[in-house]
This record gives structure tokens, C-alpha cells and sequence, in this order.
């Protein structure tokens, strides 16, 4: 009934049509420099201002233009094209040159759905704030915010939502497809670390707040980040850092290939990345050390095939000083809120990826990917959160081991049908994921090298097969969006620990597999007002996994735990230079997770329902040709739901945040900003009896780039605030304290703190 009532109104709209010419322009819009293609580049009829975007090849598909019509082609970071549609033949290929980021290129039209959305605002973060680190891309996600509290070379801490994400329990985070999360790791279920992720290499990233998404399975309550790295280098590029604290780093990129290749279809490029400081102001150094390796590269195997391998490793070490409880210090077991309890801290973490992925364009407008990955992984970590709490002869430092092989396969086809004046855009994909870590362990430990005993031993094999359908249908100013997923996960934990081991008895008698399944659907709808308005609305069931120790201890108990959300938001262009995003938002929680004292404890804790709702808000000004401003607030509501009222609180569940800027790019070269980041006061246990104390941290960029060469400094914490980055509620003792005190321990965030660079370009 659909394609027949489409078809009428095709006829009528031919009939009713004056006899001009018209045209059907096909065509593929590409980078002019690199030759790469650029997605969601906006095409408009200037005329009748249909409009239409290119997908992830580039291509794009504009029906019934009058011959005499101008054609423009835009997007975000680029100098807009014309073309008259008479003109332009079929399959057309479009150069873009890139230029200032303008915001009156935006235009909001019925293909702007989240993926475009956040696209644009990545891209105007990306293009207009300095970027210090792999850290740095992830405070751009509008809301989401980070902590530090082991050292640098550890995952930081993720909070998204009104979330404690740990260290990505609820954000589902990759690179280039890869998986970033650990499922099942030594220190925390969907451990993060992005550190092997070289920040000058990242082409741009999409990210979705919520459960929405149906290519995004585990760990997507919260949201998601997905980064990209560039495919082409257009210029060579060596960096050099250099500021306080013995800080230093070496950044090279160089491409492989000649300008000729380009025109072939093939590139190659290495990037290098070496780290070196004391951390901070920490009375014991940090002698944080990094170094990063990455290659790719591309090739097009003939007219329909184009294959990408890359490459990549991290190896890294540093010494932590820990978190220290707040009576530390007053009570003289510090001498400064730096200091350090126990000098044994710190970690050392490797990690080497392999991608290989061939995308082939067939016939019929369909597209197909298929991505196969391997990661081996190596984790050490020596921590020491309560002292003296648990044995009061030898301390309770703790050791965290892991290493670990995984596997993955993902395939996904694309179709795009065009019936009439609509675009339906089909997907399906399936993908496997295999994870073997041999062994992984929690030991009581002693000055970090010697073991006292094992708390947990033993060998986790973890498999998660997917499949999934999307379906998007764009239809005048309406666009709908529905899809289903499907996850199978296999769980496997064998004991090793000897039987004198504490955790050991938890085991004897279980199976040591168990298999959960779980149906996760989506709807997504939006109407596109006119160029200025637009409503949507999402809906959507996602789920985190539980720790494979944790399944197999409780036979199956609380495997997929579920969480259901719902949007209403607005996206919105009051000016022709002002973007506004902003969004209320419900997510229900059948069970979450939370984190005991490591020491002693089994690594993921189910702690109940809990519901979460609030409102984002995010606006992108351009004041005029050289100045920008941006303003992110979010504001979430986290309670448990099985607890009575005054016991109901979520323990640093973020309640208020807000990020905002003024940034500049002048035609000389001279460019830079100036921004905040506040965290407001929030509960530090369920009854909000403890504190963890909010801040507001400034920092400073400015840069002087020319064509061939590049300096600058930036400057954190320009006002040199006293500011704790981490805060948790730890049951500790000290040395010499007769019984245990329960209260706020934290990480001292870093002061003023300033550093020089040169880039040289070629």
C-alpha cells in the first residue's frame, strides 16, 4: 500500500510540474587534498530547497532538479561549492577545499538525525579547541566528564548522565570499530583505556547519549563515543611539547606513499608518540612514560574494493601516589594534600591491535563492510585505597593482573532505496567477539613485588555474538528509524586459586559456563519543522554485561541486566550562527552496578534498580568571522529506586555539570580559547551523609599556526585552583589508628600547569 500511494504521488507531482528539464544528479563529494570521501556533506537545491547527504562513501543521490537550478554543497570545516544542475553529469565527483568552520553552514533538514547532529558538533569542537591528549577527546563529548586517580597511565574515570561510569561500565567507547572496553577486566567490567589512541591522528568521532543505537550493543546505557582516525595525512608533521614537571613529548606523522598514489586510491601513514613526565606536583613522581606506535594503511583492490589495515601498539608505565583520605593531611600522615601513604603504587599496561577491513561497493546501491580485529593485552596495577583498614600488620596493597587475547569479526551491509521522494536506508550486521584472558588475578601484595596470597585466580573465555536490522526511512519532513538487536553472550571463569584462598569456596560446585541471550529494540522519530526547527524522539532498550567471576559465582543471576530510555529533544537555529541542541531524557536501570573496595571484594557488586532522568542542553555560537563560543549544561536526577527516600542516593552520580568557551581563529595564523569545566557538590554515599566536593578548573590555549610551522602553550588550571579530580568513600585506617574511619579520600587535581610546543609541517 505504501509503494502504491508513493507512486501516485510521484504522477501527481509530474503532471503538476511545468515542462522544464529536470535532472537527476548523482555524484561523490571528496576531500580535494586528501581524495578522501566526506560523509554527511549536505547537498541543497537552492531553488526548492530539497535537500539530501552523502553517506559513508561520499555519494549522494538528488532527484527532480530543474536544469537551471544552482546545487550547493556544504559542509562543516569547508569552503561551500556551487554547481548548476544542467551541468553536472552523472556521478559528478565534488572537490571541497577546507576552511573556517562557519556556522551558517548548518542547516537543519530532515536527514539530520543523531549521527549528523553529533557529527557537527564534534566537528566544531574538534576544529576550534586545542586537543592535549586522548583524555582531551573525550571532555569533548558535550557532558561528559573524566577523573585521573592512579597515575596517568591508567583508564580514567568516566561520568556521563548522571553515570559513575567506573572506568566504562556504561559508555560504550571504540576506535575505528575496534572494542576500546575489557569485558571481565582485572580492575573493572568495561575498563576503557584509550591511551594507544594518538589524538593527532583522530579524523573526527560521533558519540549518542542513551541506549538508541542499534550497531552499539554492550555497554551503551549511558552512551557511546566512536573515534575515526584520518585515512590520509594531507601534510607531514613533527611535534615537540615541553613544560612543568619534567613534561615532555614527541609527536611525528609522515606519510608513506607519494601524491601519485592518491590518485590510485592508496595511502599510508605512521604516527609516533613518545610521553615522559613526573605528573605533577606529586612528592613521589610519577615517572609517567608512553610510547605509542600506529600505521595505516589503505588501498583499493579494484573498482569495487578498498582495503584498510592498521596497525598499532602502547606500552606504558608510571608510579601513582593514590587517593589519600581527607584527614591525611590535617592529622599529619602528609605533609602535603601530593603526598603519598604508600610509595608502591603504580602500573605498567601494553596493548597491540590489528585491524583489517574491506568495504565493497556492489551493485544496486548496496554497501558492505566487513572488519576483522586482534588485541593483545598486558595489565599490572598496584593499589592501596584503605591502608591499614583489612590487615593491620602488612597493609592492604593489593595487586591487579590481567593478560588477554582478543578476537572479533563484524560484517554489515547497506542498502539505499529511493521510492519516489523518499529514502529508506536498510542495515544489517552481525558480529562476533572472543575474549581469553590466562590468568587474571587479585592479590594481597606487599611493597608490589611480593604476593601474600591470591584473593581471586583463575581463567575467563568470554564470547558475545550479535546481529542486528536498521531501518531508516526519510519521507518529506518526517524521518523514522526502527531496529532490533540481538546478543548471545558466553561466560566462562575456571578457579585456580588454591583452597586456602578466600574466593575459592565462592566456585566449588559451580558450573563453570553459563549463556544469556537478550532482544534489544529501537525507535527512533523526527519531524523536521522547517530549516530552523526540528523535534525528535527516541526510545530504546540497551544493557551492560556483568564480570564473568560474578556470573559464574552467582550461576546466571543478573547476566544482561537491561536499561530502557526515552528523549524528547530539540534541535534548533534561532540565528544563522547559533546551533542549539537540547534534550529531556528518562533511563531506567534494572540493575546496576557499583564497586566494592577492591581489596577482598568481587569485582562488580548488583546494588538494584535505579532510574535517572534530566535535561542537556548545548549551544554553538559563532559571534563573527573569528570568534566562537559554546556552552554545554546537563542536569541528571540519579536515585535508587529499591532504597528508602535519604538512602536512595547514587554515589558520585554527577548532578549538575557544564562546560563552556570563547575561542578564536584569526586569518594570520593567530588562534586559541579560553574555557571551564564545573562539577557540582555531590553525594559520596547512598545517604549523602559524605561529600564529594564539585569544581571549577580554567584552562588557556593559544597558538600561532602558519603553513609550514605551528607554536603555542597551553595552560591548565589558568587560575591555579586547589581542586580534587577523584573522590571516593573509603573505610580506611592509617598506621597507628586504633579503629577504622569511614570518610571522603581523593586524588588531588593538578594546579597551574603550563606547557610550550613546536610543530613543523611538510
Amino acid at each position: 500500500m505504501a509503494k502504491i500511494i508513493l507512486a501516485v504521488c510521484s504522477l501527481l507531482l509530474v503532471f503538476a510540474s511545468p515542462c522544464v528539464a529536470q535532472t537527476i544528479i548523482k555524484g561523490r563529494v571528496v576531500d580535494m587534498v586528501t581524495k578522501e570521501p566526506l560523509e554527511s556533506a549536505l547537498i541543497t537545491d537552492a531553488a526548492t530547497l530539497k535537500t539530501t547527504i552523502t553517506n559513508n562513501q561520499g555519494e549522494f543521490v538528488l532527484k527532480n532538479v530543474m536544469d537551471a537550478d544552482s546545487v550547493t554543497i556544504s559542509l562543516i570545516g569547508y569552503s561551500t561549492q556551487k554547481v548548476t544542475a544542467g551541468a553536472a553529469k552523472d556521478n559528478i565527483i565534488i572537490e571541497l577545499r577546507k576552511g573556517q568552520v562557519d556556522l551558517k553552514e548548518i542547516i537543519i533538514t530532515s536527514y539530520t538525525n543523531n549521527i549528523t547532529t553529533s557529527r557537527t558538533l564534534s566537528s566544531i569542537d574538534l576544529g576550534m579547541q586545542p586537543v592535549k591528549s586522548a583524555q582531551d577527546l573525550l571532555r569533548l563529548v558535550p557532558g561528559l566528564f573524566i577523573a585521573q586517580h592512579q597515575g596517568g597511565g591508567k583508564a580514567e574515570q568516566i561520568f556521563l548522565r548522571g553515570f559513575d561510569a567506573d572506568h566504562g561500565t556504561d559508555v560504550n567507547v571504540s576506535v575505528d570499530g575496534l572494542p576500546v572496553n575489557m569485558v571481565s577486566h582485572a580492575h573493572g567490567q568495561g575498563y576503557s583505556d584509550l591511551h594507544f589512541l594518538i589524538p593527532e591522528t583522530v579524523a573526527g568521532y560521533d558519540f549518542g547519549k542513551g541506549p538508541y543505537y542499534t550497531d552499539k550493543g554492550d555497554f551503551c546505557t549511558a552512551g557511546y563515543v566512536a573515534y575515526n582516525t584520518m585515512n590520509v595525512l594531507d601534510k607531514n608533521m613533527v611535534k615537540i611539547e615541553g613544560g612543568q614537571f619534567n613534561t615532555g613529548r614527541i609527536v611525528t606523522m609522515l606519510n608513506l606513499l607519494d601524491e601519485n598514489a592518491k590518485t590510485k586510491g592508496q595511502s599510508a601513514y605512521i604516527a609516533a608518540e613518545g610521553l615522559y613526565s613526573d605528573g605533577g606536583p606529586f612528592q613521589l613522581p610519577e615517572h609517567f612514560r608512553r610510547l605509542n606506535l600506529f600505521g595505516k594503511f589503505i588501498t583499493k583492490l579494484d573498482a569495487n574494493n578498498k582495503l584498510t589495515v592498521i596497525l598499532s601498539t602502547l606500552n606504558s608505565t608510571w608510579r601513582a601516589s593514590g587517593e589519600l583520605p581527607n584527614r591525611a593531611l590535617a592529622e599529619g600522615y602528609v605533609t602535603s594534600r601530593f603526598g603519598a601513604i604508600d610509595s608502591s603504587q603504580g602500573g605498567y599496561t601494553s596493548r597491540t591491535n590489528a585491524i583489517a577491513k574491506l568495504t565493497t561497493t556492489l551493485g544496486h546501491n548496496f554497501t558492505w563492510e566487513n572488519e576483522a580485529f586482534y588485541s593483545h593485552y598486558n595489565f599490572n596495577l598496584i593499589s592501596n585505597f584503605t591502608f591499614y583498614y583489612a590487615d593491620p600488620l602488612n597493609g592492604d596493597e593489593f595487586g591487579q593482573h590481567e593478560e588477554r587475547d582478543m578476537y572479533g569479526y563484524k560484517t554489515t551491509i547497506t542498502r539505499e532505496n529511493y521510492l519516489g521522494s523518499a529514502t529508506l536506508t536498510s542495515t544489517a550486521g552481525a558480529g562476533i567477539r572472543y575474549d581469553n584472558t590466562y590468568p587474571t588475578w587479585l592479590s594481597h601484595t606487599l611493597h608490589a613485588n611480593d604476593i601474600l596470597n591470591f584473593i581471586q585466580l583463575g581463567t575467563v573465555k568470554e564470547c558475545n555474538s550479535n546481529a542486528y536490522i536498521d531501518q531508516t526511512l526519510t519521507l518529506g519532513k518526517w524521518l523514522f528509524n526502527t531496529g532490533a538487536r540481538f546478543d548471545y553472550f558466553n561466560f566462562y571463569y575456571l578457579n585456580n586459586a588454591p583452597k586456602s584462598d578466600s574466593a575459592a569456596a565462592i566456585y566449588d560446585g559451580k558450573n563453570p559456563s553459563q549463556g544469556k541471550s537478550i532482544i534489544s529494540p529501537k525507535l527512533n522519530v523526527q519531524y523536521t519543522v522547517n530549516p530552523k526547527w526540528q523535534l525528535y524522539v527516541k526510545m530504546g532498550k540497551g544493557f551492560h554485561s556483568n564480570d564473568a567471576r560474578v556470573v559464574i559465582a552467582n550461576q546466571g543471576y543478573q547476566v544482561l541486566p537491561p536499561a530502557y530510555g526515552a528523549d524528547f529533544g530539540i534541535n534548533w537555529k534561532p540565528a544563522p550562527r547559533l546551533f542549539i541542541n537540547t534534550a529531556l531524557w528518562y533511563l531506567y536501570l534494572r540493575q546496576e552496578f557499583t564497586y566494592g573496595q577492591d581489596f577482598g571484594d568481587e569485582s562488580v557488586q548488583p546494588s538494584g534498580r535505579t532510574v535517572r532522568k534530566g535535561i542537556d542542553f548545548s549551544a554553538r555560537y559563532q559571534v563573527n568571522d573569528w570568534l566562537f563560543a559554546n556552552l554545554n549544561i546537563d542536569l541528571a536526577v540519579p536515585k535508587a529506586i529499591d532504597s528508602t527516600a535519604g538512602h536512595n542516593y547514587l554515589a558520585l552520580a554527577p548532578t549538575f555539570t557544564s562546560t563552556a568557551g570563547l575561542f578564536f581563529r584569526f586569518n594570520n595564523g593567530l588562534n586559541g580559547g579560553i574555557s571551564y569545566r564545573y562539577l557540582r557538590n555531590r553525594a559520596a554515599n547512598s545517604t549523602y551523609s559524605l561529600t564529594a566536593l564539585g569544581y571549577f578548573v580554567t584552562d588557556l590555549a593559544v597558538n600561532y599556526t602558519k603553513k609550514n610551522y605551528e607554536i603555542g602553550f597551553t595552560v591548565q588550571n589558568l587560575l591555579n585552583v586547589a581542586w580534587d579530580e577523584s573522590q571516593f568513600d573509603y573505610i580506611s585506617r592509617l598506621k597507628y589508628e586504633k579503629s577504622p574511619v569511614d570518610e571522603v579520600s581523593y586524588t588531588p587535581g593538578a594546579p597551574f600547569f603550563a606547557k610550550l610546543k613546536f610543530s613543523v609541517f611538510f
